[in-house]
């Protein structure tokens, strides 16, 4: 069930990216919210399913980077935010995936970290304000840009203690 609600997520960026490109922007803001939402219930379904499994650790954040990005690349394209943002976060995006991947080929998969679900909660709630026309939107994206970084710092540390034989946190 919770990999469902991943996937849902995953789908339902097709809906809102061609919402946004339509100008239809209040129909992106509710399934935007949907969206979100799912992140948040296949957490907690995972968690009493017995916690995340290994699939779900890696799809999970999988499923949060193609939901912001597109949507975020599509508010690039009609000019709602600018491209530095997005370029940013993408980087950030990619390296912690390959640090995740270079991990998960040593036999150590680990699931987002709190500083990580911050980030991904402040690039929700930038989104849903940048569609919704609120100047706070962009606030909040640069202040997820911040978080990002910080967190990546975080998964840094992970890789290198348990590739180095360390226990992680």
């Amino acid at each position: 069930m919770a990999n469902f609600m991943t996937f849902l997520r995953i789908l339902i960026v097709i809906p809102i990216v061609a919402s946004i490109l339509n100008g239809q922007f209040g129909v992106a803001v509710v399934l935007t919210v949907l969206g979100a939402v799912t992140d948040l219930v296949d957490g907690r379904v995972a968690r009493k399913q017995g916690g995340g499994k290994n699939f779900g650790k890696l799809l999970d954040p999988l499923a949060d980077k193609v939901f912001v990005l597109s949507i975020l690349t599509a508010l690039v394209e009609v000019g709602r935010v600018g491209s530095v943002p997005v370029i940013l976060l993408m980087l950030r995006e990619f390296s912690v995936s390959f640090l995740r991947s270079l991990s998960a080929s040593q036999g150590t998969v680990f699931g987002a970290s709190q500083l990580g679900k911050i980030k991904t909660l402040t690039e929700f709630l930038a989104i849903v304000f940048i569609l919704a026309g609120y100047g706070v939107g962009t606030l909040l994206l640069w202040l997820s840009i911040l978080v990002a970084y910080v967190s990546f710092y975080e998964y840094l540390k992970v890789y290198l203690k348990s590739s180095a034989g360390l226990n992680y946190p």
